[in-house]
């Protein structure tokens, strides 16, 4: 698989899944409501939450698709004797 191939087969399901896990959990949770719950100085505007969060989705997402095409690859080879 080239590198541009890869590249895609990793981000691009990761950018829909962290699409689809901003909706959810801010669909439950206010960002406003998450300086009460943390008791500290969590003084971040609600557009930063929500970006950082974002990426946050994304990058996990991104591993667990990379991890997935590690391990679908690894299992196309033929066992070393």
């Amino acid at each position: 698989m080239k590198q541009s191939h890869h590249a895609l087969a990793v981000f691009w399901p990761a950018f829909l899944a962290a699409c689809a896990l901003e909706w959810l959990v801010f669909g439950w949770v206010d960002p406003s409501d998450l300086h009460t719950v943390t008791q500290q100085g969590f003084d971040w505007p609600r557009q930063m939450v929500y970006t950082m969060a974002f990426f946050a989705f994304w990058a996990i997402a991104a591993l667990a698709c990379h991890l997935s095409l590690l391990l679908a690859r690894s299992s196309r080879q033929p066992p070393v004797p």
